[in-house]
């Protein structure tokens, strides 16, 4: 079992940053990758961005490339999502989650086996 837990989350202003942490404790030496989700209210839950393994290949979502950056230390226990210039749509619950590294389907939520709880990030105009 992998346990995720979201920290970082809160209100901040357009145009400002904001930093999230999903700590990772496991009960498997398995590979795993990492994404990061989120969920506005009243829509479906999508695919925010995603770090392999090894950390050498990240995935991001037409919407926040450019803008976030995702990333994890050498250790494994800590993925990081940097948010700048975060806009009102980028409000919204955000999750972490993770799934065996297969090489492949780093965006398919159905794929991700592991998930936090979620941390709200609000962006007021």
């Amino acid at each position: 079992q992998v346990q995720l837990v979201e920290s970082g989350g809160g209100l901040v202003q357009a145009g400002g940053s904001l930093r999230l942490s999903c700590a990772v404790s496991r009960g498997t030496f398995s590979p795993y990758a990492m994404g990061w989700f989120r969920q506005a209210p009243g829509a479906e839950r999508e695919f925010v961005a995603a770090i392999s393994w090894s950390g050498r290949v990240t995935y991001y979502s037409d919407s926040v490339k450019g803008r976030f950056t995702i990333s994890r230390d050498n250790a494994k226990t800590t993925v990081r999502l940097q948010m700048n210039s975060l806009k009102p749509e980028d409000t919204g619950v955000y999750y972490c989650a993770a799934k065996a590294e297969t090489g492949t389907d780093y965006g398919s939520e159905r794929k991700y086996d592991y998930w936090g709880q979620g941390t709200q990030v609000t962006v007021s105009s």
